[in-house]
């Protein structure tokens, strides 16, 4: 009988460039969501979605890949819905994408992450491969921390927009996973080391203009115990990142790499897409 698997929304652990990674929780030094102006230009994700068709012909020379499993969770609140359109492009790109098929994601509720668990072991037994986790969101945290108790079966962790590395209050959505799961954020956070990374190859991608979640919330810090980790920033939204061309092209490019040979984001491809820019993450904050 499988363990039971609870991982909380955030942890109360700074995770900046350069700063050295902490095994125990500590004081949290980054504790302020987005501003009200960033929160109103949530609405771009519109734009960023209506911006895959002019994008797509360039979307559509990313590098193959091998047919390996690749599961996707949506983020809070949200649907296999909502990511279907990324999953139809990983597909049309040889990568057998599937959605985490358990409805909206309304929390760890009693039961849910088990049953995550377990299709991760089913994929995993059915095909024979190690999987790609992929996580919007909260979705994210589900992929990291599956990742953390399962690392044998995955092949690598995605994430967008994941608040792994923040207190609750650096997001503006805590107040709504309370409502949505039921469970205090406050009273989860001490359950998980969630800013530390999974031992596997491990992709961040955000948005300084995220107006949802803190973007400090979702760097990575360098990690002696797994130097395969890697931050990409890209221009969106919170609720655009999921249709965003530079963050599409990232995945594709993330989970074309053949198994066992990672290497990090090489910037220089934006040159290959044409407008979609990935900025210098040596600029200060």
């Amino acid at each position: 009988m499988s363990k039971p698997f609870n991982p909380p929304l955030t942890q109360i652990l700074p995770a900046l460039p350069g700063a050295a990674p902490l095994p125990e929780p500590t004081a949290a030094l980054h504790d302020v969501p987005p501003s009200a102006w960033l929160l109103a230009l949530e609405v771009r994700a519109i734009w960023e979605f209506s911006a895959l068709l002019p994008a797509w012909p360039l979307l559509n020379r990313a590098p193959r890949g091998d047919g390996h499993p690749v599961v996707v969770f949506p983020g809070l609140t949200a649907h296999d819905i909502s990511t279907a359109p990324l999953r139809r492009y990983l597909q049309l790109l040889n990568h057998s994408a599937c959605g985490w098929d358990q409805g909206f994601n309304f929390g760890p509720r009693r039961g849910v992450l088990d049953e995550a668990r377990d299709q991760l072991v089913r994929t995993f037994e059915s095909t024979g491969r190690k999987i790609s986790l992929l996580g919007w969101s909260l979705g994210g945290i589900y992929a990291r921390e599956l990742a953390k108790e399962l690392p044998h079966m995955v092949r690598g962790v995605i994430t967008l927009g994941t608040p792994f590395a923040g207190s609750h209050k650096s997001t503006h959505a805590w107040r709504l996973y309370e409502l949505a799961s039921g469970r205090r954020i406050e009273q989860e956070s001490q359950s998980y080391n969630l800013p530390k990374a999974p031992p596997v190859p491990t992709t961040s991608i955000y948005s300084r203009t995220d107006g949802v979640v803190a973007w400090q919330g979702s760097v990575q810090s360098p990690s002696t115990e797994n130097p395969q980790t890697e931050n990409i920033e890209v221009l969106a939204s919170h609720v655009g990142l999921g249709f965003n061309p530079g963050a599409w092209w990232a995945i594709a490019n993330r989970l074309a790499q053949p198994e066992g040979q990672w290497s990090p984001f090489m910037r220089e491809t934006r040159g290959r897409i044409e407008g979609l820019i990935y900025p210098d993450p040596s600029r200060p904050a």
